[in-house]
């Protein structure tokens, strides 16, 4: 699953941190699985985490393993149809410099 189509005109960090999050929203997902799903360095990945906690769009649980988990609001309700199909703006996105 995604996320919420009003929350992919960030970083490709971010989106890439959101999406890997909203597919593992009932359980979150520790820094390491995070970093394994992304695929991106750690100093990278700890920017963008910085960013969407400053946004209120990621909820960290510091219990005995700190777990990452989605804003309710970043997931959606149902999952839409062709999910897994790449929009244009989507491709445009990557293909562009920002």
């Amino acid at each position: 699953m995604r996320a919420k189509r009003e929350y992919r005109n960030r970083e490709r960090t971010e989106v890439a941190v959101l999406d890997a999050l909203v597919d593992r929203a009932d359980d979150g997902m520790s820094v390491f699985e995070l970093r394994a799903a992304v695929e991106v360095d750690i100093d990278e990945l700890e920017d963008a985490l910085s960013t969407l906690k400053q946004d209120d769009l990621i909820v960290v649980d510091s219990g005995s393993e700190t777990v990452i988990k989605p804003a309710e609001r970043v997931v959606p309700e149902t999952p839409a149809e062709g999910d897994g199909e790449q929009s244009i703006g989507d491709w445009l996105r990557e293909r562009l410099p920002f």
